[in-house]
């Protein structure tokens, strides 16, 4: 009788889909550490290297010794942006391949209003879930006490 009310509900579906989502978020864990994002200025004067805990590797080409400071130093926090925005895009591409574009987190970065619209989505649809489910659940009640 129980399973009969909440057969619409797949259980073993939801824990497998749950399951496999967090299979592909420890496999995108392990994938991030490795991420580097590269850049280099246009005279190759300047290399940095950044990765999930920040800069990783800063290469000054002897002939950047010539620059006066001021011009090395904005090479330096450009060619530094690039690279950190390198390793965004990566990091995006990576998401899409472990999660999907539709459900690439990164997405939203860009779209934040997509983002809301999908909690609201959501929630609604949790509502609605939770509604029916204590609707079946005063049925069962009723037919053990009746």
């Amino acid at each position: 009788m129980i399973e009969r009310e909440f057969g619409a509900l797949d259980i073993d579906r939801i824990l497998r889909d749950a399951d496999q989502q967090m299979a592909r978020a420890g496999e995108f864990q392990r994938v991030l550490q490795d991420l580097t994002g590269r850049a280099q200025d246009e005279d190759g004067f300047v290399v940095a290297e950044c990765g999930s805990a920040g800069l990783k590797e800063l290469v000054l080409h002897p002939k950047a010794m010539r620059l006066n400071s001021a011009e090395l130093a904005e090479r330096i926090k450009a060619v530094i942006a690039e690279a950190n925005a390198d390793l965004q895009r990566r990091i995006s591409e990576e998401m899409g391949n472990a999660f999907g574009e539709e459900n690439n987190p990164m997405r939203f970065l860009k779209d934040p209003e997509g983002g809301l619209e999908l909690v609201r989505q959501a929630e609604a649809a949790y509502n609605r879930t939770y509604e029916d489910l204590m609707g079946h659940l005063d049925r069962v009640q009723q037919r053990m006490e009746g």
